[in-house]
Parts: structure tokens; C-alpha cells; sequence
């Protein structure tokens, strides 16, 4: 099968989600105070400052440059990450719920705390599976996600042979994007995910080398927002996902 010759994926921008989980972890209670469902959470001035920036970025490309299409996960904070992007840019987008977020089930809203005080014996579950291949009950592990995107990565092989294609999804389709790409180790990913968040806005990106591979470009890259004055996501806060 031919290869994309650029793959790039964007996390999308800093949602009112974001901002109320961090505030939930660091004020220590149990529930994280978001009133919508995940998929309908919305981005944040902050968030929505920063897809601004992006969409500066895409249109500072040299011709040649710029992806053919961009393809997003249908929630409303990638929506609007990507429509903020794009705008006046004539990229075409494209909705695939494979780039959704990882679901969380009963964990769903639960800081870490919460997740250690109401379900412990999940917490522990969870410490002896390891992050990989944990599934919270009613949601999804991180080998789940992944065997969608390894779906949606052979569709966009075959219908973008030779192409270039922009992905705007979340943190986990990231750092899952990288282990299918780069066929890394369960080991491997683990690592790279304890090293840290992947920014809003941030950019990760691959081309094809002479090998016929795609190989790494950027991670998390994040000059972009700080060159357009759009305060990026502080690197040491807290995420969404509870455990």
C-alpha cells in the first residue's frame, strides 16, 4: 500500500474541560464540574485564541506545503479547533468519529482522587494493567483506540496515497498516532507518555523518507502559539484523564 508523503495531527485547542479538570485536581475534590457531555464540551477563549494561531500557521505554508484535507473528530472542541484553523483556507474537512477521544466509561468526570476514593478497587485494576491495556468499565482502553485508528490510518493510506493529510484530534490519539506510526513498544509509548501532555494546539507530524516510512518530524511542537501571542497550555497541567 503507498504511503501519505505528510502526516500531521493537531490536539485541539484548550477546552472549558480542560480548564475545570485542572482546576478539580488542583483543588483536591472528587468530581470534575462539567456540565455537558465529553462530546459536546467547547474550547475556551484561551483555546479558541490558540486554533486562531494554527490557522496563521497553515496559512503560512509554502505552496506545496499545506494538507489536502484535513480530517477531525466529530466533538465539539476539535469542531471548532479545526472550523477556527481553516477558515478562509479552502482546505476541505472531513468528520471521522475514529478520532474521537478515549472513552472513560465510569470513570467518566472522576479527578484522580475521586477514581481512588469512590472506586478503589478500579484504581488498582488499573495499577496492576497497566496504562495500555486498562478498560475502565463502560469505556475504552488504550489498545481500543488504538485498533480504530490503525482502521483509519489504512483508509487514508489508501484513499491519500502520496497526500497530505491534517489530523485534529485529543492527547490520546497523539500519543497512539505515534505508536502505530513508528511501531513502538507498549513500553516505549508508556514512557513517552510519562514524560509529559501533549500542548493544545500543539503540532506532531511525519514525512515520508527515502525508505518509503513516515518518519518523525515535530512533537508537540508548540513555537507557533507562543509566535502569534496565544498563551499555550501549561505543560505541567493536569489532563483529563483521571488515572
Amino acid at each position: 500500500m503507498a504511503e501519505l508523503e505528510w502526516l500531521g495531527i493537531v490536539r485541539h485547542g484548550e477546552s472549558t474541560g480542560n480548564v475545570a479538570a485542572a482546576q478539580a485536581e488542583i483543588d483536591g475534590v472528587e468530581l470534575i464540574d462539567i456540565p455537558e457531555r465529553d462530546a459536546d464540551v467547547p474550547l475556551s477563549q484561551t483555546g479558541r485564541d490558540q486554533a486562531a494561531a494554527v490557522g496563521r500557521w497553515l496559512a503560512e505554508l509554502p505552496d506545496g506545503q499545506r494538507p489536502d484535507v484535513v480530517v477531525v473528530s466529530p466533538y465539539l472542541r476539535t469542531l471548532q479547533t479545526a472550523e477556527l484553523a481553516l477558515d478562509g483556507l479552502g482546505i476541505p474537512m472531513v468528520r471521522d468519529e475514529r478520532l474521537r477521544d478515549r472513552e472513560l466509561g465510569i470513570l467518566d468526570l472522576l479527578t484522580a482522587h475521586g477514581v481512588r476514593a469512590r472506586l478503589p478497587t478500579e484504581a488498582t485494576r488499573r495499577h496492576r494493567l497497566g496504562k495500555f491495556y486498562y478498560r475502565p468499565p463502560g469505556g475504552e482502553s488504550w489498545t481500543d483506540v488504538a485498533l480504530r485508528l490503525r482502521s483509519l490510518l489504512g483508509d487514508l493510506r489508501r484513499d491519500h496515497a502520496d497526500g497530505r493529510v491534517l489530523l485534529v484530534g485529543h492527547e490520546a490519539v497523539v500519543f497512539l498516532l505515534r505508536y502505530l506510526v513508528e511501531n513502538l513498544t507498549e513500553a516505549e509509548l508508556t514512557a513517552l507518555a510519562l514524560d509529559g501532555t501533549i500542548g493544545n494546539c500543539s503540532i506532531t507530524s511525519w514525512r515520508r523518507g527515502a525508505d518509503g516510512s513516515l518518519s518523525l518530524v515535530d512533537f508537540n511542537r508548540i513555537d507557533h502559539l507562543r509566535r502569534e501571542g496565544a498563551t499555550p497550555t501549561r505543560e505541567d497541567e493536569v489532563h483529563a484523564e483521571p488515572v
